[in-house]
């Protein structure tokens, strides 16, 4: 906290910057999977079909994103320990 009893100005911005970039990404996914399966504007109800594409849009979409952000972290564990220098057994 600062001195003035809130919080420091940059956990704020950096906040706000984080809360943009969920709402880009989550109107992103919402305008995909909406072309993808809204398909009938005859009637006020959705379909079955579409409720179950929507589900299968979305569910797909957080595996795919769950799986790219484990790739990336065993990556950046390869990197560091290829950086990391080689150690002599003999402790020298």
């Amino acid at each position: 906290m600062n001195p003035q009893g809130g919080f420091p100005q940059m956990d704020t911005e950096a906040t706000v910057k984080q809360f943009k970039e969920f709402l880009s990404q989550y109107n992103r996914l919402t305008e995909m999977c909406f072309i993808d399966c809204a398909k009938d504007f005859t009637t006020r109800t959705v379909l079955k079909a579409e409720n179950n594409c929507a589900l299968n849009c979305l569910e797909k979409y957080l595996k795919m994103t769950q799986r790219i952000s484990q790739r990336f972290q065993e990556y950046q564990l390869q990197q560091s320990e290829a950086t990391t220098p080689v150690r002599n057994v003999s402790g020298t």
